[in-house]
């Protein structure tokens, strides 16, 4: 994710380092045994930067798709591409007259698809197609009905396939929800009133409503001489919205909570009238030390001590009463947690995390899977020297369970030397297969299983 030249002259671990170029590789070597029922690629998308350029952020730099297709009991192969938007063309963000290119941002954020199409995904600007070999289509707004930007954590329900996301602004509209039906038609747009533009990485939906996270970091002229230039902001508060998702125009009702921040949600479900939230919680300390680290232009030191720890956090905000109550789940550092996708918006048993990924930690990386009914949690460790990225939950084609299925993810050496793709069972977090690429990945954010179609190659 930073340039070559950068890992060397701070001396920062090989993981963090981008990978000069595209290349594919067939018929991969395979540790274990692959389940058959696993006909399809999973695809992870991060930043990489260009050769020749230098980083200036952790999470910025061109989208990268890495892909491996698996089939038969086999990893048929292996190949990365970047995706083409319009910076990595060379244009500019912002045009002659001052207004923003939605299409030229870097799709580097998520990958996900949904109604026949593959969607490279980035918060601050239009959705990017890819084709099924990880080649670049081109923007998508949805036949021109889509003006804003798109989250890179769109929330599809599981029972009618419509897709909820939103896209948040510098200026207004600051914060605009968007419902995509299971064909891909945009079928509802309106703008949600908040009182500053805040980053909003994430958000929850249920089945009925919408849950809105409204926190303290917001846009600041002040830092236009940073990659992302917002900042925490003490006097904005921090608040929870809910809003109604199937009554057109519906308001939102909101909840003030304690100050923190939340890149991530687990999920929310409804129970006896009121709506509760997991999601991985970060403290104003823990926030705002990680972020100071983020956003420097110079590297910090590799023996920098870690920072950004966060936590599984629940909230249960009661709509009728207009109360709130929040306690933490767990007490370890977390990251990136997933879920069995048709769970989503519904009470789910099930949570998985990862731990280790601070940036520069040098604590042993895990899988975690959470049991929310008894709070229990077990965890596959990788050992010191191996990193771990999200782990995406791949349901068996007939699941017995919620549990019934899958974790797969990239697993790199701490050196950047190696990468494998990880293939776990979900319902203990025991290894089943291991795929080895023919390079190391780098560390990156996202992914998704996406399972066979008829024009697969």
């Amino acid at each position: 994710m930073i340039d070559a030249e950068t890992v060397a002259r701070f001396e920062l671990p090989g993981y963090l380092r981008s990978v000069p170029d595209e290349i594919e590789a067939r018929d991969l070597p395979v540790t274990g045994t692959l389940p058959p029922e696993l006909d399809g690629r999973y695809i992870r998308n991060g930043p990489n930067a260009l050769p020749g350029t230098t980083s200036r952020h952790f999470q910025v730099g061109p989208g990268m798709l890495h892909g491996v297709r698996l089939r038969d009991g086999r990893a048929e192969w292996y190949r990365n591409r970047w995706v083409r938007t319009g910076s990595f063309e060379g244009r500019s963000l912002v045009r002659p007259d001052g207004t923003f290119d939605l299409t030229a941002p870097s799709a580097n954020t998520h990958v996900i698809h949904h109604a026949d199409r593959i969607l490279a995904l980035v918060e601050i600007g239009l959705p990017y197609e890819v084709a099924p070999d990880l080649s670049t289509v081109g923007p998508c707004d949805f036949g021109g009905a889509l003006s804003t930007a798109m989250t890179a954590h769109p929330k599809q329900d599981p029972a009618t396939g419509d897709l909820h996301f939103f896209g948040y602004g510098m200026r207004p509209p600051l914060l605009t929800y968007h419902r995509l039906d299971a064909s891909g038609r945009l079928v509802h747009s309106r703008e949600v009133a908040v009182p500053g533009p805040t980053l909003m990485h994430d958000f929850a939906v249920t089945e009925h409503h919408v849950v809105w996270l409204d926190l303290p970091m917001t846009f600041q002229r002040a830092l236009l001489d940073r990659a992302i230039p917002y900042g925490w902001d003490e006097a904005y508060g921090a608040r929870l919205g809910v809003m109604r998702h199937d009554v057109p125009d519906a308001a939102v009702q909101w909840f003030d909570i304690d100050p923190c921040f939340v890149f991530h949600v687990g999920n929310a479900h409804e129970r006896d009238g009121r709506i509760v939230l997991d999601a991985v919680r970060y403290s104003p300390a823990e926030f705002t030390a990680m972020w100071d680290v983020l956003s420097r232009t110079v590297m910090p030191a590799l023996d920098a001590p870690p920072v950004g720890r966060a936590h599984l956090h629940r909230w249960t905000l009661d709509p009728r009463r207009g109360t709130v109550t929040e306690h933490p789940l767990d007490d370890r550092a977390v990251e990136f947690p997933t879920l069995n996708d048709g769970r989503t918006g519904r009470p789910a048993r099930h949570l998985y995390a990862v731990t280790g990924t601070e940036p520069l930690s040098r604590d042993e990386c895990a899988i975690v899977k959470y049991d929310t009914a008894t709070g229990a949690a077990v965890s596959h460790g990788l050992g010191p020297d191996t990193m771990i990225g999200e782990a995406v939950f791949v349901p068996r084609d007939d699941p017995g369970g919620e549990d019934d299925g899958w974790l797969m993810a990239i697993a790199t050496a701490r050196d950047g030397a190696a990468s494998r793709l990880l293939v776990l069972d979900a319902a203990d977090v025991r290894p089943v297969a291991a795929v080895d690429l023919p390079r190391g990945v780098p560390a990156g954010f996202h992914g998704s299983w996406i399972a066979s179609a008829p024009e697969d190659g």
